[in-house]
């Protein structure tokens, strides 16, 4: 009964998996009668095709639930393309769109529960340790001035667009607007900030309060905090050292994104048909035990000729 509550309250993968191994460890203790071995048989079975249905085969892909406050009175989950895959390390919280080809890395964060809501393009990748979130957005039933960005016709409290690269323990922290094809470096900040099409904010760079113009970059570790300087900032050229980097990030992530939901699909399909699976392996070992005595058997006349 425990592990069913536990499976039913959404517990994590971690959780599911360590549950697995208390189970057959004390499965090992049980007398080995037949009857007790059917029996856990049967509890490793239900408790595999509930782990299956709580966790869907793009990581925790329906995220979590905000709870409602004075600030949110609206429940909101998050909505992710099919194609795009969230670690189950990683957490997704409230009014969270994700487009196509998304990857969110382990111990990523993305929380919807404050200021909402929050949209990231197709290809756009959340790396290890990002931080995505948002001042609040509404208060008491009202909407808050100046903390959203409008786009498309849409207000966002933070929106990433399409092949954004978030890198390892960067901060964006609504009202932000991120366009598509930018670069934000390792441990960068962005936060009440546009960020123009194209950009670089370099590792350790701040860009707060202030709009960055298309296809100029911010220097490692620079702050900028004023309009005037950030107007000035230096317009990425073809000598530019990080002027292709974007794409071989984005192409990596987004390769991350099909072979993880690829592979967690498989996963999943296994533990919900245990027996089919072991099966099918067990067809292709013998496909290729037989390939393999095939092969040798072509072999064993000519080496026999050689010996005469």
């Amino acid at each position: 009964m425990f592990a069913m509550k536990l499976v039913a309250t959404g517990a994590a993968s971690f959780g599911g998996a360590l549950l697995l191994g208390v189970i057959a460890a004390t499965g090992r203790e049980v007398k080995q009668s037949g009857e007790d071995l059917v029996a856990l048989q049967r509890a490793l079975d239900s408790v595999r095709i509930a782990l299956a249905e709580a966790m869907p085969a793009r990581g925790f892909a329906k995220g979590r639930p905000n709870v409602e406050t004075d600030f949110n009175e609206d429940i909101e989950s998050p909505t992710l393309d099919a194609s795009s895959f969230v670690d189950p390390l990683a957490s997704v919280v409230g009014h969270v769109r994700l487009g196509k080809a998304v990857y969110v890395a382990p111990f990523a964060s993305i929380r919807g529960d404050e200021g909402q809501p929050i949209f990231l393009g197709d290809g756009a990748n959340v790396q290890d340790g990002v931080v995505v979130h948002a001042l609040e957005t509404t208060q008491e039933g009202k909407v808050v001035p100046n903390r959203t960005y409008s786009v498309g016709g849409r207000d966002y409290a933070v929106y990433i667009g399409k092949r954004v690269s978030l890198a390892h323990q960067a901060l964006v922290h609504g009202p932000a607007q991120i366009d598509d094809n930018v670069f934000v470096g390792m441990q960068a900040m962005v936060f009440k900030a546009k960020v123009g099409e194209g950009a670089v904010i370099e590792p350790g760079a701040k860009v707060i309060g202030v709009t960055i113009p298309a296809h100029r970059y911010v220097p490692a570790g620079q702050t900028v905090t004023d309009q005037k300087v950030a107007d000035k900032l230096p317009v990425i050229t073809d000598d530019y050292a990080f002027r292709s980097l974007n794409d071989a990030v984005v192409h990596v992530n987004t390769s991350f994104a099909a072979g993880y939901s690829k592979l967690a699909k498989e996963q999943e399909e296994a533990i919900r048909h245990p027996k089919a699976a072991a099966a099918e392996g067990e067809h292709g070992a013998k496909g290729d035990a037989k390939e393999h005595g095939e092969e040798k058997g072509k072999k064993e006349p000519k080496e026999a000729k050689k010996s005469h």
